[in-house]
């Protein structure tokens, strides 16, 4: 069953703490393995010299891996990030950053994401990481 855009907008709106909403995540691309959002450049998001802060993007790399997972399971069900690792390869300032979860193994227990995040403008790789969820429902 494939979740829809409009679905992931619901599990954005309905799942997620009031702080991860403020980040303006918005659902580009969506299929059965993986998702692409876009995070919005926003000056509030923005460290000291205009880069986006790092805090940010491990918040929307972590928001995109769980839609991901939940389009895998063709819902969204209770899961708990057991962890995630983060490499930064250079800031993103004055543009939108685009973040593709995709969900490279699923299982019964347990669901691992690979998520690269990309400046919108030049396409230059930001930041990559890997996320182990434990499925909870």
């Amino acid at each position: 069953m494939t979740m829809t855009p409009a679905e992931a907008d619901k599990i954005l709106t309905g799942s997620f703490a009031p702080w991860v909403l403020d980040l303006g995540l918005l659902v580009e691309t969506l299929t059965d393995d993986h998702v692409v959002l876009r995070l919005p450049r926003s000056q509030r998001l923005a460290r000291e010299g205009g880069a986006l802060s790092g805090q940010a993007l491990m918040a929307a790399a972590d928001t995109a891996a769980v839609i991901a997972v939940a389009a895998a399971r063709g819902s969204y069900g209770p899961m708990t990030t057991v962890q995630q690792s983060t490499a930064f390869q250079r800031a993103v300032t004055g543009s939108d950053v685009l973040i593709k979860a995709v969900v490279t193994k699923l299982g019964r227990r347990m669901a691992f994401a690979d998520i690269t995040m990309t400046d919108s403008v030049s396409g230059s790789l930001a930041a990559r990481a890997s996320t182990v969820y434990a499925l909870l429902g």
